[in-house]
């Protein structure tokens, strides 16, 4: 027979035994070369687990990669992007407006309006309606903030758009549908795969035509996240159903994504992202359908629901959006957190990571030599009213190779290669309510550090919008036939007005009858993709770049209420741009 001692016997030693360990460990510095006792990696220091840069591609997440995660050192960071002169010392790069490949950006073929400072191209805003063909039941909600992407060339509809409905509530909603463009006028206007206008078409769009749904459009089913870190005054944010802010937008991979504002972990509300395709299966379908590469289509970065973060988290702000992924020809991904010039309300500066995987990043990785590009100062600002101005992150990005599809001679290279995305400048008005969101681009280096390249001069107006805070007359200066009819009606009311003795200068300061009236007057741009009808030569993972001679669709927000796109050549888009100031002239290292 086997005997055990009783337990109570082994009470003693144990508790030696534990308090040894305790008392160890508290009073000793653990050597690294000695096993630990608990198995868990070491704490890393305060300012993060320092990794050089050129390890950043098989590094694994470490353990507590939620709380303090990857800021390489700067040392190791830049030292990859230095180049030597012929002295052998290190100097920093030329300044964007001496790169002969960038000399495109900086000319200007249209000039401002002398009102409202603004460029104005011959795109137009066109309508977007919800409404499909033969309809089950009237459609009476509300569509705005839409976000387009194009659909690969064998997809039996163009476009993909997410709009959100105007709810009388605080929840949110939103839908998707397939959709295609009709087309008004002769045939030789239309573009690649369009269809004419049928009459049905131009009651609900107007009479320009636009973007309609092929189907009924559905609701996504994203699941609710946590409100974890609403306190205070944003408390009552934890009971917001819903996602609201979506933008969509191809990767450089070729997965269609969607990145929407909602409850957060790590705020109290965050970013998160997820692919189209786990909430489409009809997507997941036609990725897995192409005609000249059969596949199951790109492997899933974000197959659910998965929060962005910052890091650290000292640099979190309680209400985080308006994030902006961009997608090198390395198949990495970033995200761009600030733009603002840092000032006694913006601490951030520029700010942008890596994303490594389940939604953690890097430190901001911009270079510390890299000057501001952006002015805060009103000086200069047109609109008397002096409103105060501030910059905020607008759109998704997209790859701009600098030359024309159709120039056999153009390839693409790093010094050609840049991104472009839409920021806003948004104003105020006298109950500090938004006025005017102006419509900026802004070009960077596609390749490390991603440098700031340059911003536009001017805003940019389609040819429809108007911008707020002008008179009638001063946004349409610009148009011949408009300041003809100005001309003539001030001409005759001058004269009106000397003859019954009123003060001309009060006659001449009032509106024309008969010129053109406010069109599109609060707009403000959502998302940007590549148009549909590149060719069949086109894969999901060419989604994201584009040449100077592609079409860009711009999914344009009308008033809160309101839903709109234009489709414009690249080239006009990025033209007529400020050259940033580069580098300091300071050496590195």
């Amino acid at each position: 027979m086997i005997y055990f001692p009783p337990l109570r016997r082994l009470l003693l030693p144990a508790t030696i035994f534990l308090t040894a360990i305790v008392f160890y460990r508290s009073s000793f510095g653990v050597s690294s070369s000695l096993p630990s006792f608990v198995l868990h990696p070491p704490a890393p220091p305060s300012e993060g687990i320092r990794i050089p840069f050129n390890e950043l591609q098989s590094v694994p997440l470490p353990a507590n990669a939620t709380e303090n995660h990857i800021p390489p050192a700067s040392q190791f960071f830049y030292q990859s992007y230095q180049s030597s002169n012929q002295s052998g010392s290190t100097k920093s790069p030329s300044k964007p407006i001496e790169v002969p490949a960038l000399q495109v950006l900086w000319k200007c073929p249209v000039q401002a309006n002398r009102f409202t400072n603004h460029i104005r191209i011959s795109a137009i805003v066109r309508n977007i309606t919800q409404v499909p063909p033969d309809p089950l039941k009237p459609e009476n909600r509300v569509f705005w903030n839409p976000t387009i992407i194009s659909l690969p060339y064998w997809a039996e509809n163009q476009y993909l758009v997410v709009s959100r409905i105007v709810t009388e509530g605080h929840h949110q909603e939103n839908v998707i549908c397939e959709a295609n463009i009709c087309y008004v006028g002769p045939e030789e206007y239309a573009k690649a795969g369009e269809k004419p206008c049928k009459e049905e078409d131009l009651k609900l769009l107007g009479p320009a035509g636009g973007l309609r749904c092929a189907s009924a459009p559905m609701g996504p089913n994203v699941p609710p996240t946590p409100a974890e870190q609403c306190h205070g005054k944003f408390l009552g944010f934890v009971d917001v159903p819903g996602f609201h802010d979506p933008r969509v937008f191809w990767s450089g991979k070729g997965e269609p994504l969607m990145m929407v504002n909602t409850q957060s972990r790590y705020a109290c509300f965050g970013l998160w992202m997820i692919d189209l395709r786990s909430l489409l299966p009809s997507l997941q379908n036609l990725l897995a359908s192409s005609p000249r590469h059969p596949s199951l289509g790109p492997l899933k970065s974000y197959p659910t629901l998965t929060e962005l973060t910052r890091n650290p988290a000292s640099t979190r702000s309680s209400i985080e959006k308006n994030w902006l992924p961009f997608f090198p020809a390395s198949g990495e991904s970033y995200i761009h957190y600030d733009l603002s010039h840092p000032t006694n309300t913006s601490i951030h500066g520029r700010t942008f990571a890596k994303l490594l995987g389940n939604g953690f990043t890097t430190t901001n990785l911009t270079d510390p030599l890299e000057l501001p590009c952006l002015a805060e100062d009103d000086s200069k600002e047109p609109d008397p009213a002096k409103r105060g101005g501030t910059w905020h992150q607008a759109t998704n990005s997209l790859r701009l190779i600098l030359c024309n599809r159709s120039d056999l001679k153009c390839k693409a290279s790093n010094d050609n290669t840049v991104f472009f995305a839409i920021i806003h400048r948004k104003f105020p008005n006298y109950l500090d309510l938004p006025l005017r969101y102006e419509r900026y681009f802004m070009v960077w280096s596609a390749t490390p550090p991603f440098s700031l390249l340059g911003i536009s001069k001017h805003p940019i107006l389609m040819a429809n919008e108007t911008a707020s805070g002008w008179a009638e007359s001063e946004n349409w200066s610009d148009d011949p036939v408009n300041v003809e009819t100005v001309e003539k009606y001030q001409k005759q009311h001058h004269v009106r007005s000397l003859s019954n003795g009123t003060n001309s200068t009060n006659a001449w300061s009032m509106e024309p009858y008969g010129g053109k009236e406010f069109w599109a007057y609060f707009t403000y741009t959502v998302s940007i993709a590549y148009a549909w009808g590149r060719g069949d030569h086109e894969e999901v993972g060419d989604k994201n770049v584009g040449y100077l001679d592609d079409e860009v669709v711009l999914a344009i927000g009308i008033d809160d209420k309101g839903q709109g796109f234009a489709r414009a050549k690249a080239a006009d888009l990025v033209q007529c741009l400020r050259a940033c100031p580069g580098r300091a002239e300071k050496d590195v290292g």
